[in-house]
């Protein structure tokens, strides 16, 4: 199979969770014998911070503007399957061009899918349009859940199905190092994490002074006032997460609110924590039971009080705790069975497009015999 995909970035990390997930499914896709063309939309923030330059998996090019697309319209036209994903600049004007010109599957791919469908409720057409949704073939999302129904039958896309990142286990994976922090949290600031942020890091800190613990992530405002026991770590590339998921004797998963509000919207960080059999203390949303067993793979937290508790599990129980979480990983959630899933899925859209293209015709193709 030949694959373009249009992603926010492959080449960067820097802010985002969108590099970090291409590079694990895309890898494991190409190990199954797929051809990969990524074309990434060149922008500074991304090219002074770039931390993979030539990967092995697929062909990683750049282009300035849309008008640059017009180098790659013979591999957007012959391709089995044009990926376009969430949070592309001028994502519904290729959108548009990708639709006008792929003949092989049309997908898009929302690794953002409850902010999505929060700014399609308020007309918002950053990076996708609603009338768009009916015309991808493929509705791929990193929310599962009651929203593949929704964008089925709301958004009349012909085809929504869940793809959740992965983290690779080879990468993340445990590793021997002495404990620095006893809660860690890694991601990008945002507004509506903080609060969470707030109640489950920061007042813990200030609870418990003799612990440590640290945050690392890039664009937390300067007006944050952090305890004196709260490490800032600006940026960790991707390289450093396994050694930093080591040194900490919990990690902190915290979901943005519009993941909350839909649910079945697991981080990437939850599978990059668990490959590295680091406890985990997650907030609480629908669907996380079905991803990671609470109380035997993963603890919940509501309060301050519940972060606090966990602090007194034995070595060895949270020892157990971890290994279990990478367990679930090695299970159900590895890079290899998402890229699986997307065969299976882009298979599936090219069947249901020729059997439109039959009925378009009458069914001449399938009744001549």
């Amino acid at each position: 199979m030949r694959i373009v995909v249009l992603g926010l970035t492959l080449s960067s990390s820097w802010g985002n969770g969108h590099a970090v997930t291409y590079r694990a499914l895309l890898a494991a896709f190409a190990r199954r014998g797929h051809d990969i063309l990524f074309l990434e939309r060149e922008t500074p923030w991304y090219a002074a911070h770039r931390d993979l330059e030539a990967p092995d998996y697929c062909d990683l090019r750049f282009y300035r503007g849309l008008g640059d697309l017009a180098a790659w319209s013979g591999d957007i036209a012959g391709a089995d399957a044009v990926i376009v994903g969430s949070y592309v600049p001028e994502g519904v004007a290729v959108g548009d061009l990708v639709q006008a010109e792929a003949r092989g599957v049309r997908a898009f791919y929302d690794i953002d899918t409850p902010v999505t469908l929060a700014r399609l409720d308020r007309g918002d057409r950053e990076y996708l349009a609603a009338e768009q949704v009916s015309g991808y073939d493929l509705y791929l999302s990193f929310t599962g859940g009651p929203t593949l129904d929704r964008l089925e039958r709301d958004f009349r896309s012909p085809m929504a199905r869940a793809l959740y990142c992965s983290a690779d286990p080879a990468h993340y994976r445990p590793v021997e190092a002495a404990k620095r922090w006893d809660l860690s949290y890694l991601g990008t600031y945002s507004d509506d994490r903080q609060p969470v942020l707030e109640r489950l890091l920061i007042e813990p800190a200030r609870r418990a002074p003799e612990r440590r613990f640290v945050v690392a992530g890039p664009q937390y405002p300067a007006s944050i006032e952090w305890p004196c026991n709260v490490e800032r770590i600006e940026h960790l590339p991707p390289a450093d997460h396994a050694n930093f998921y080591a040194a900490s004797s919990f990690t902190l998963n915290v979901t943005r609110s519009d993941m909350v509000a839909v649910g079945y919207s697991p981080s990437i960080r939850l599978f990059e924590a668990g490959a590295s059999a680091t406890p985990i203390i997650s907030d609480i949303w629908e669907g996380l039971d079905g991803l990671f067993s609470p109380g035997r793979e993963i603890l919940l937290a509501d309060r301050a009080d519940d972060v606090l508790s966990a602090f007194d599990m034995s070595p060895s129980d949270r020892k157990a705790l971890g290994r279990s979480a990478r367990s679930r990983i090695l299970a159900d959630h590895t890079p290899s069975m998402r890229a699986a899933s997307l065969e299976a899925d882009l298979i599936a859209a090219a069947g249901r497009r020729m059997d439109a293209k039959a009925d378009r015709f009458g069914g001449a193709a399938g009744t001549s015999a």
